[in-house]
């Protein structure tokens, strides 16, 4: 996938949890993405986050540290 897709995409799912109550937001954003997104998805989306992860939303990055 894209790299412009995958951060938008991330970032959806993002923006979402932020709307929910609670403080665990990042547990549900990594959650989210450990359930719903292949494998490989993940995997490029780590790689994507330790090359800077330029323009994903902090939501991301804290939820990337815990998958």
């Amino acid at each position: 996938m894209s790299p412009d897709k995958m951060v938008t995409m991330a970032n959806q799912i993002a923006t979402f949890f932020k709307t929910q109550p609670g403080t665990d937001q990042a547990d549900r954003v990594a959650a989210h993405l450990s359930d719903f997104w292949d494998p490989r998805m993940r995997a490029q989306l780590l790689s994507y986050v330790s090359e800077g992860g330029k323009g994903l939303d902090a939501l991301v990055l804290d939820a990337a540290r815990k998958i």
